[in-house]
């Protein structure tokens, strides 16, 4: 979870906020072969044979990237919750547990690239020997030196583990640009065609990869990078792909339908140069609007899944609504930029002038397909919304709909008429289309089974005075007195954490750093502030009670007792009684009244999305230099005369 994001943000605007870097890292991903196309088509009259071997080769580059990706979720998942844990020397093994398998699935792909290079090109290029040699050329390289990309990935979610998502990006625009210029020198003034194409890819990966390591082990100090931590971890190796598994399925799916419509389209009555090299340019260039929505998902999964295990019946509606509204608005701008410019995009293509029909025929595939954008967007957010809720087969379900069993049938009969340049592209908003249709169903079976249940309901008819205080206005000793004075419990965050102990929310073995992390740290952690929820909510359940902070006044914000609080107090009132009390400097007063201010604010809005300390989310909002006998008499007087 990001600190403030969730804090300062309306929801409406959160998704994209935090939406917008996933979106620009997928999106640059995709970038890499899309240029790679447009230099290659352009190299003279190999072009479109050489396009046409980079099509072939796709999918293997899609699967090098889906393993990462599904690895690198998991590594990302086991990450932030040991970071929250406060759990160091276990980040450390993810960490190097995360190195160990990058570099395992680098040999198998090296192997491939040596010994199986050519069978793959073989099964989809028939008998054309130049499609042969140019495909096995560019997919040995890539695979041979695809640490570049596998690293990466895995050193990309150190970074945003982390919350350092801005050298991560940095990172993805280093190695794009790189790979842009290395395109240009390697294919035109070098003439190294389509083995050109390839070295600037897996160099501009690994200048991607070096900008990542170089800020990891220079600038993320939460996870220590010795050498010692990089081994084999059974326990981790399952942790990580017991979450990343599904969304590797899911992406190694667009490499099946990617081999699949290679496979089908060569079998069309056309030119195959023509036909599944215009297939290759327009996927290349749809994965633009995929990753877009891929990355929307992502953040529906950050904040759905978050609302979802607080049981806030309100967000999580206002999650999914939000989520796929703006879905839709991201798909249907593409849509539009993609209608505008199907023509100028697909000249690029075909500067060299020797590519007309490829050109009519990628401007005509852009113009068709891209009406299906706006069903993927709703799919692939309805898949996020499934994931966030628990569910891991019926988003993969939908996967495979829309991109093998709707499309394969569809495409292939397209394929037997004569006019299949034109008519086979239906074949994605047809089955973006169907898709859709059955997503909305699953997500609403989905929806009254996990959702419908969840009721806004007051917890309790109990008494709860939830206060928030700001660092030094003596709130915790207030509160202590509030309940001794009306006769009931006093709750502060050590009260919660031995309440917990006491009914079973955690067990007594638990380490005293995990312990720590969940109910006495105000780090901002998804997993402590849901159990915190709970714990909170049967505290209420047990009588009437004050509560000293952790967002009380939000959890319980059903119940028609509630009385919230906040005391405040000018800053040097509350300078001088840290000083008394803790026997700080006058600098170190300052330095932690700051301090735990920021991560009171913090915690408070991340779980609330309200503003902490303003006075329209209290009841009563009270200035502590009036002592603290005052303050309590005004708040025990106050509570009484509700109960009159």
């Amino acid at each position: 979870m990001e600190k403030n994001k969730m804090a300062v943000v309306p929801l409406k605007k959160l998704f994209l906020k935090m939406g917008l870097p996933m979106i620009i890292s997928m999106v640059l991903q995709a970038l890499y072969n899309v240029i790679d196309s447009i230099f290659i088509t352009n190299m003279g009259s190999d072009g479109v044979i050489a396009n046409q071997a980079l099509t072939l080769a796709f999918p293997i580059q899609l699967l090098i990237i889906a393993i990462g990706v599904g690895t690198g979720v998991g590594i990302n998942a086991l990450l932030s919750k040991s970071l929250g844990e406060q759990n160091k020397d276990k980040v450390n093994k993810i960490a190097g547990t995360g190195i160990f398998l990058s570099i395992c699935i680098y040999v198998v792909f090296l192997v491939f690239g040596l010994f199986g290079s050519e069978k793959f090109i073989r099964l989809f290029a028939g008998s054309n020997q130049k499609v042969i040699e140019m495909g096995t050329t560019y997919l040995k390289i890539c695979c041979c030196f695809s640490y570049g990309s596998i690293g990466f990935t895995v050193y990309e979610r150190f970074l945003q583990s982390t919350g350092k998502t801005h050298f991560s990006t940095i990172a993805q625009i280093s190695g794009a640009l790189t790979n842009i210029v290395l395109d240009y020198i390697f294919i035109y003034p070098m003439k190294m065609g389509v083995a050109g194409a390839a070295l600037a890819t897996i160099i501009g990966q690994f200048v991607s990869l070096f900008v990542a390591m170089y800020f990891h082990y220079y600038k993320n100090k939460e996870i220590n990078g010795n050498i010692c931590y990089i081994k084999a971890n059974a326990s981790l190796i399952k942790g990580i792909y017991m979450i990343g598994a599904s969304a590797a399925l899911m992406q190694c799916l667009l490499a099946v339908m990617m081999a699949g419509m290679n496979a089908i389209l060569g079998l069309a009555q056309v030119d195959p140069a023509i036909l599944i090299g215009s297939f290759g340019i327009y996927y290349k260039i749809q994965q633009i609007a995929l990753f877009s929505a891929f990355g929307l998902s992502n953040t529906i999964i950050s904040i759905l899944s978050f609302n979802y295990g607080m049981k806030d019946r309100k967000r999580i509606d206002e999650c999914i609504k939000f989520g796929i509204v703006d879905t839709i608005i991201v798909s249907l701008m593409i849509t539009l930029l993609f209608e505008l410019l199907a023509h100028p995009l697909s000249q690029l293509f075909g500067l060299s002038g020797s590519t007309q029909e490829m050109i009519d025929i990628c401007s005509t595939a852009l113009h068709i397909a891209s009406l299906g954008f706006v069903f993927m967007g709703i799919s692939v957010a309805i898949q996020g919304v499934l994931q966030s809720i628990g569910y891991a087969i019926r988003p993969l379900i939908i996967a495979l709909l829309r991109l093998v069993i709707f499309v394969f049938p569809i495409a292939y009969f397209f394929t037997l008429t004569e006019n299949v340049t034109t008519l086979v592209w239906w074949t994605f908003p047809i089955s973006e289309l169907l898709t859709v249709i059955v997503s909305l169903i699953i997500l609403k079976k989905s929806y009254n089974e996990r959702i419908s249940p969840i009721k806004n309901e007051s917890i309790t008819n109990n008494l709860v005075i939830a206060i928030s205080r700001e660092h030094g206005t003596n709130g915790k000793e207030i509160a202590r007195q509030v309940a001794k004075e009306l006769n009931i419990e006093f709750y502060d965050k050590e009260r919660i954490k031995e309440f917990a102990l006491k009914h079973g929310f955690v067990s007594n073995k638990e380490s005293e750093d995990y312990i720590y992390s969940q109910f006495l740290s105000l780090d901002i952690n998804k997993n402590s502030i849901i159990l915190l929820s709970n714990v909170i909510k049967e505290i209420a359940k047990k009588g009437n009670c004050v509560i000293v902070g952790r967002a009380a006044d939000y959890i319980l914000k059903e119940d028609e007792k509630l009385v919230r609080i906040f005391l405040y107090a000018p800053l040097e009132y509350r300078l001088n009684k840290v000083m008394e009390i803790y026997h700080d400097s006058h600098e170190d007063a300052l330095r932690y009244i700051h301090k735990s201010d920021h991560s009171r604010k913090s915690y408070y809005e991340v779980i609330s999305n309200k503003i902490w300390g303003d006075k329209s989310n209290y009841d009563l909002c009270l200035d502590c230099k009036l002592g603290n006998e005052t303050i309590k008499d005004i708040i025990c007087n106050y509570v009484k005369s509700l109960n009159k």
